[in-house]
């Protein structure tokens, strides 16, 4: 179940909804936007927790410092962070601000701390390539578990952008980055 996070109004009906769940349902998953961004989440996971759910967060990695603080909680029992690019390549393509050493920060963190965790990367050409794919195996040597997602086109906000390209990766290029990955990472899925 993906519950939303909001800064305003009231949560009642989410935790009234749990309640009703309990027994039922074994966790959480907090996604986005990037949920790190919302104020009261530390709040609202500490009661999601007190509910006796176990939580998995989906980030871009972006807010180092959040993660830390949930972690250092106990209030996230499962972390999946995007890659979206090799870390020198967000900007422009994925986005306009990014600083890699939060991205790095965040992974460091990750691997060191969180009580289980997932890497992954939606497969889209231009962003991923066997060059991109290798350096970032290269930022996440030793991790558990890396996940290479297929990319589903269903609704492109600028359909220019791949105009000259066909975007996804596929089967061929997804074995081959698999088996470079599992010599860099324990575990890699193909989703």
């Amino acid at each position: 179940m993906k519950t939303p996070v909001a800064d305003k109004g009231d949560m009642t009906p989410v935790f009234d909804f749990l309640e009703r769940r309990k027994g039922l349902l074994d966790a959480v998953v907090i996604s986005g936007g990037e949920p790190t961004l919302q104020k009261k989440l530390v709040t609202f996971l500490s009661r999601i927790k007190s509910m006796g759910f176990l939580v998995k967060l989906d980030t871009n990695g972006s807010r180092p410092q959040v993660l830390r603080a949930l972690l250092a909680e106990g209030f996230v029992d499962y972390v999946a962070m995007d890659i979206k690019a090799s870390l020198g390549h967000y900007t422009p393509g994925i986005t306009s601000q990014c600083d890699p050493k939060s991205l790095l920060t965040s992974i460091e963190l990750i691997m060191d701390s969180a009580p289980d965790y997932e890497f992954r990367t939606t497969c889209v050409k231009p962003f991923i390539t066997l060059e991109s794919i290798t350096e970032i195996l290269q930022r996440i040597k030793g991790a558990k578990r890396y996940a290479l997602q297929t990319y589903r086109p269903k609704k492109i906000l600028d359909s220019a952008f791949f105009e000259d390209c066909d975007p996804g990766c596929d089967q061929t290029d997804l074995k081959t980055f698999q088996s470079l990955a599992l010599t860099y990472v324990d575990d890699c899925l193909i989703r």
